[in-house]
């Protein structure tokens, strides 16, 4: 496991000290043992770590099941590579950073996934930012510790895994800022728990009458203060920067919130341990998409003008949604944005 430890860039992967456990002691990586850096995963976030590592000076082969996206690497003149298997096959350190648990499990241990050529394998070092549960990155550790190296110079040990989740967000991998880190899960547990008490704050204070500035310096002055008041603010206008001031784009999307909190939920269900502000947030949260659908269903069907705009549909105490429905060729809907926790305003 990766202890907590935050890096001011990507390049800070060359001085990255790590413990693993139970087998790796604690061991310091310096820029040599490097080389070649595969990366698999270039979503929003993914793509983003690829290119800071580029930027940094290293060279990076990539994959991703997006054709577009691997274009995209390709016309910068980066090795793109068709399966992870070929992605292991060229690189000494592998990042992974992919939507779920299934993901991780197919890129590491399903048809042409790292691990289904034959043994040994390149990489000596497989690092999986992505955000799972605790269950799966334990079984690709093991599975990973049970291989062997091609290299074993300077005394190296079998291949080692890191679960190595980041927080920070898109703007974060963008600057090289993003915080790595083992408890992702207990972090944004805490954080969606914290940006659901923001929101629903704001929304009171300005339903009071107090202005989103107004309760801002307040909350950024006393004991409100946290991430999704002076870092992340959720109401547009206030801070320059972040999704809420972009029409709610780039930002981090409520289904990956939703994603976490059942994350958080089953993990403490299997070590029998009750949380129920997980559980409330969790159904908040999945109210929300429930209401957006419906809401989004009756549009469809009741209308075909060229340009629809719902602002801020009130759906529940403390999520709203910007629904834009615009027309493109004889399609009236073709553009549709459903979009993460908002101010509380009414339309």
């Amino acid at each position: 496991m990766l202890t907590f430890s935050r890096l001011r860039s990507l390049q800070g992967l060359q001085n990255l000290v790590c413990s693993v456990s139970p087998l790796y002691p604690s061991r310091s990586y310096s820029s040599s043992l490097f080389g070649r850096i595969g990366f698999v995963g270039l979503g929003n976030m993914g793509s983003r770590m690829a290119d800071s590592l580029i930027k940094a000076g290293y060279e990076v082969a990539v994959h991703d099941i997006n054709h577009d996206v691997m274009k995209m690497f390709s016309d910068k003149g980066i090795l793109t590579e068709d399966s992870p298997l070929k992605v292991a096959e060229t690189s000494d350190v592998v990042i992974t950073m992919l939507p779920s648990s299934n993901h991780v499990l197919d890129v590491y241990t399903g048809q042409n996934g790292f691990l289904s050529g034959f043994n040994p394998l390149r990489p000596w070092l497989f690092i999986d930012s992505s955000t799972i549960d605790p269950q799966t990155s334990r079984k690709v550790s093991a599975a990973v510790s049970n291989c062997s190296l091609i290299d074993k110079k300077d005394g190296r040990k079998p291949p080692a895994m890191l679960d190595a989740p980041v927080s920070g967000g898109v703007l974060a991998a963008e600057n090289g800022t993003l915080t790595f880190m083992t408890a992702k899960i207990c972090n944004n547990l805490a954080m969606a728990i914290g940006m659901l008490g923001v929101s629903e704050a704001f929304a009171l204070g300005q339903s009071l009458g107090i202005a989103a500035s107004t309760l801002t310096k307040i909350f950024n002055s006393s004991s409100a203060r946290c991430w999704s008041s002076d870092t992340y603010n959720p109401v547009p206008g206030i801070m320059d920067g972040v999704p809420s001031s972009r029409n709610y784009i780039g930002g981090f999307a409520s289904k990956l919130m939703a994603k976490d909190l059942n994350l958080a939920a089953a993990s403490a269900k299997d070590i029998g341990f009750k949380c129920p502000l997980t559980s409330q947030a969790e159904k908040i949260v999945l109210g929300a998409f429930s209401v957006i659908w419906k809401l989004f269903s009756a549009i469809k069907s009741a209308s075909q003008s060229s340009a629809i705009t719902v602002m801020r549909q009130r759906i529940s105490p403390v999520y709203s949604a910007t629904i834009t429905l615009e027309r493109k060729s004889s399609n009236p809907l073709s553009k549709v944005d459903l979009l993460s926790p908002v101010s509380g305003s009414t339309i």
